[in-house]
């Protein structure tokens, strides 16, 4: 049977007496650059990778069973052909919806540049939502007088994120009123933040040991001085007495009276701060972020 298989195959090549010149070189090299780009930009690591992979083996099984019908083994063939168009019927049901919003996604006018730059709209989109996600949870906590510890760090490999609670969840409002409810268990520690990722919770930060400090300031502000003194970021805290919201770099603390001025902090420290704006920094370049003293005012 395999001999007939292979003679099969070796016949029905033959007999396609197909020429290739460079225009049908070009066309087969753009096809397969669009399904490649097709493929990395909306199917790659999603859950529809496991979709088409679906599709192509269908479309393998296909090809056999017309093998198999052109070889006389007609029943087996049969089989597997009814199988094919069963299934295949069977996803147009299941995935009724999905094609209807790609019909409708393809309906739109400007879907061609939707393609090109969904990816830089998305990570834009993604950055100033970090921000306004953050605003609101520090509105909340301070007005409801909610304590809060927030660490914004890029190198992990420096940090205490291991002892506490791993999450590497989407950073939202509603996550971090839950985790620093005070029903939670979570509520007393850290929450360690990497780009637009709640890494973990729960984290407990060495506290700082400067006899200098006023003993006003409790565990958390102390933790937040602490934790900034010995690595390269930031920690933001919500006093639970005075809902008072603060910054911690570099081992000093600065308190905020308005959403406006700490809006603007919190863009530099994430490095988000438009290109053309000189004092751009990041928590990675703390030198000329601000100065910040332990002064009465500050309290």
């Amino acid at each position: 049977m395999i001999n007939d298989i292979f003679s099969y195959l070796i016949k029905y090549i033959s007999n396609l007496r197909l020429v290739f010149n460079w225009s049908d070189f070009i066309q087969i090299a753009f096809l397969v650059c669009l399904l490649m780009f097709l493929y990395k930009k909306f199917i790659k690591n999603t859950s529809s990778e496991k979709f088409v992979k679906g599709v192509l083996i269908l479309f393998c099984v296909w090809i056999f069973s017309e093998i198999l019908l052109r070889i006389d083994l007609k029943i087996i063939g049969m089989f597997l052909k009814a199988i094919v168009m069963l299934v295949s019927l069977s996803l147009i049901v299941i995935f009724q919806p999905e094609l209807r919003r790609f019909l409708g996604f393809l309906g739109q006018a400007d879907f061609v540049t939707r393609i090109f730059n969904s990816s830089e709209s998305h990570k834009k989109t993604q950055k100033i939502d970090v921000v306004k996600e953050l605003i609101e949870s520090v509105k909340y906590l301070s007005k409801s007088h909610t304590g809060a510890l927030i660490v914004f760090q890029k190198d992990l490999s420096n940090t205490y994120y291991d002892v506490g609670t791993k999450l590497n969840a989407d950073l939202s409002t509603e996550l971090l009123l839950t985790i620093f409810h005070t029903n939670t268990p979570l509520h007393d520690g850290a929450v360690v933040i990497n780009g637009d990722k709640i890494i973990s919770a729960g984290v407990l930060l060495p506290l700082t040991e400067d006899p200098k400090l006023s003993w006003k300031y409790g565990t958390r502000h102390r933790a937040a001085i602490g934790m900034t003194e010995t690595s390269d970021a930031a920690c933001l805290v919500v006093s639970e007495e005075t809902g008072d919201v603060s910054i911690a770099m570099d081992g000093n603390l600065k308190k905020y009276e308005d959403l406006i001025t700490l809006k603007s902090d919190l863009e530099s420290i994430l490095g988000l701060k438009e290109p053309n704006d000189e004092n751009k920094t990041t928590i990675f370049k703390i030198n000329n972020f601000m100065t910040i003293k332990k002064t009465a005012k500050d309290k």
